[in-house]
């Protein structure tokens, strides 16, 4: 099964413009907000028409410009949990997956209520049917909303930030449930998110968002490791990015950290075009003490300027001594690994393969 999506549409501050196909399994749009991330999910569902281009679903034409196609929301067949669920709030359980049959399936009254109530079974419901939607716990009504997708076994699930109203613990729980119920639908599935743990846990594959455009896709542990910009490296997780450029001699400069890296060991997009890269990137935790060291890289003696105390780990701001205008680095540290000890500097070892360079 494979989605193919190629649209344009003008919105308030910016053109969404994006081009992706996308095979069985999760791909995860992540970008930050108003990024144009859940205006993709509409437009593939029908709630929203595009401006120009295609969307084609295993063969069946959604939505076509120039051959002036564009299928009713009902007609496409998917299934959108919405981020507050969108339930009828005067209804049960019940009635809600009752209600959301699509009427081509021609049902009686009472077959619409067997059904509904298998699935309310089988989305672990029974003992909560006949409750309205707002006497709801949070992972009851995420059940529901997905109960109502699954029950017209819809050719592709797009999740629209589906953890984004339960609490920390009710998250962890759903999430794995949630994983269980993608596993089982087998077909497409889309989520949008902007919560990177979320994406990693969840995604197979992911495209990176910013202002309406993918900047960066493919599969999560290629994007993860290696991400090609700096809005990839914000919302993948690095915090440390600084200014940067390739030298003459291919080599990446970062002025600020006084870190100079051979191209051959710079984690570069395809060392195809350096003068695209304007900043490198280092995870917090990929820096080490001596001790630890490993590869090529080099030991930096690094000034300490403040440490934060996490609850099993030290965030350590630091900057490079030697540097006439030096920019912070963040160094993340195990607490049974080093604790703080009083000293105004440190030596770290930052490997090379460590500093990514990042395109703008």
């Amino acid at each position: 099964m494979s989605l193919t999506v190629d649209i344009e549409k003008q919105l308030d501050s910016f053109l969404l413009s994006v081009s992706f196909t996308a095979d069985d399994g999760v791909l995860s749009l992540l970008g930050p907000s108003g990024s144009g991330k859940s205006m993709i999910l509409r437009c593939i569902s029908g709630i929203e028409k595009p401006d120009c281009g295609r969307i084609v679903l295993n063969g069946r034409v959604f939505f076509d410009s120039e051959r002036h196609i564009n299928m009713s929301p009902q007609q496409r067949r998917t299934g959108y949990l919405f981020q507050n669920y969108a339930l009828f709030p005067n209804m049960t359980v019940l009635e809600n997956i009752m209600c959301s049959i699509r009427s081509e399936r021609k049902l009686c009254r009472e077959d619409k209520r067997t059904l509904a109530a298998d699935m309310a079974a089988r989305m672990r419901l029974s003992d909560v049917v006949n409750r309205r939607a707002t006497d709801l716990s949070g992972g009851q009504m995420q059940r529901t909303a997905l109960a109502r997708i699954l029950i017209n076994d819809a050719d592709i699930m797009m999740l629209d930030e589906p953890f984004s109203a339960l609490d920390e613990h009710l998250r962890f729980t759903m999430e794995k449930e949630l994983r269980a119920v993608i596993r089982d639908f087998g077909k497409n599935v889309l989520l949008v998110s902007h919560n990177r743990d979320e994406v990693y846990r969840m995604a197979d594959h992911v495209a990176v968002l910013n202002s309406g455009r993918i900047e960066h896709i493919g599969t999560v542990k290629n994007v993860f490791a290696a991400p090609a910009t700096v809005t990839a490296a914000r919302l993948t997780g690095i915090k440390n990015i600084a200014p940067a450029a390739f030298d003459s001699d291919g080599i990446l400069v970062v002025p600020g950290w006084g870190l100079s890296i051979p191209c051959a060991s710079a984690g570069c997009p395809g060392c195809g075009d350096l003068s695209a890269v304007a900043a490198a990137g280092i995870r917090m935790n990929d820096i080490k003490l001596p001790s630890q060291k490993a590869g090529a890289g080099r030991v930096y003696t690094l000034a300490v300027d403040c440490v934060v105390e996490n609850l099993f780990s030290y965030t350590v701001e630091l900057h490079n001594p030697a540097v006439s205008s030096p920019l912070p680095l963040y160094w993340q540290v195990s607490r049974d690994v080093w604790q703080p000890d009083g000293t105004e500097v440190i030596d770290l070892f930052i490997p090379d393969d460590a500093v990514t360079a990042l395109e703008k």
